[in-house]
Parts: C-alpha cells; sequence; structure tokens
C-alpha cells in the first residue's frame, strides 16, 4: 500500500449516490418512458415492486448483473445500452462527487435540463417511431434541413427559405386563374 496523502472516498450513501449507479438508472428510465412504460407496469415484468424501480432510477440502490440483464432484455436493449458513451469524468470512482461539484460549478448540465431527458424529447422519439419508415425517412430529411437553415453563418440561407415560404397575395384574377369558380 502507498504510504502518503490518498485521496478522501467518501462512501455511497442513499445521500450520496455512486455517479456510476446513478447514470445506469438515468438510462433505465429514459428507456422506459421511450417505450412508453410505466414503473409500475416495468416492476410487474421484472417481478419488483415500482418503489424497487424508483429506487434504481434514481441511483440509490445498485442493481445486480441479473436484474441488469432483465431489464435489458424487457427494455430491448443490449446490457451495454446502460453504460454507452460514458465518460471517466462521469464515473470516477476516487471522487465520488466530482460529477455533483462539476454541477454546482457550472460544468454540465443537470438532469432537468438535459434534452435527452425532456418530455419533449420523449415524445418525440416516441412519435418518431410510430410512424411508417417513410414518414420517419422524410421527417429526418426534414429535420436535417432545418438545422442546416438554423447553423450558425446560415443567415443568407435563412433569408432565401424565408422568400420562398412567404405567401404572396393574389388578386381575383390571379386567383381566378388556379381556382376556377365556373360551373
Amino acid at each position: 500500500m502507498r504510504k502518503g496523502k490518498q485521496a478522501e472516498v467518501r462512501p455511497y450513501t442513499s445521500d450520496n449516490p455512486d455517479p456510476l449507479d446513478k447514470e445506469v438508472g438515468r438510462r433505465l428510465r429514459l428507456r422506459r418512458k421511450l417505450l412508453g412504460m410505466s414503473q409500475q407496469q416495468l416492476a410487474d415484468a421484472v417481478g419488483i415492486t415500482f418503489q424497487q424501480v424508483q429506487k434504481y432510477e434514481r441511483g440509490v440502490n445498485r442493481l445486480s448483473a441479473s436484474r441488469l440483464w432483465d431489464f435489458a432484455s424487457i427494455l430491448g436493449v443490449p446490457v451495454s445500452f446502460f453504460f454507452e458513451d460514458l465518460d471517466s469524468a462521469d464515473v470516477d470512482r476516487t471522487i465520488p462527487r466530482a460529477r455533483k461539484d462539476a454541477l454546482e460549478a457550472g460544468d454540465d448540465l443537470p438532469a432537468a435540463q438535459d434534452p435527452l431527458v425532456r418530455t419533449e424529447t420523449l415524445e418525440l422519439c416516441y412519435s418518431f417511431w410510430a410512424a411508417s419508415p417513410r414518414v420517419r425517412k422524410n421527417f429526418l430529411e426534414f429535420l436535417k434541413t432545418c438545422a442546416t437553415l438554423e447553423a450558425p453563418g446560415t443567415a443568407a440561407a435563412r433569408a432565401a427559405a424565408q422568400e420562398e415560404t412567404t405567401p404572396v397575395a393574389l388578386g381575383d384574377a390571379d386567383a381566378e386563374s388556379i381556382y376556377p369558380t365556373s360551373h
């Protein structure tokens, strides 16, 4: 064992959950909501109480490997879904409060502002996957076009798009040629 000053490791408690457990719980909640499942429905499928699901989602209780496997199977994702894109700063095991300190310093978004857990995002994802493949493809193209128009430095593109979609007032003669009223 090394001599000298060691980093203080605070025990993980319900008041100080492990950052990894919190992240796994956040992803569990995200996937459950994307599928439109209630905590009770998920709990029933696994054979536990909804209160236990709440504790898992908050990171207060740790998920065992077998329970994580059950959740992944029910939610239709691989177990790796719960750990994808984790940054070492998010799950620093020697400084359990690093993430909280970063939040307090304003270096990261609080969970309430995280766009991946907003109600609008969940509704968008749910509606997207409920649509037909053709509608999804068209919607993605539309969204990409909108993103391009909103990208920094595209004022000219926005102005051109505005001109293309600006309604033109039609006189009676013009309207008659487009929409004849004679029977």
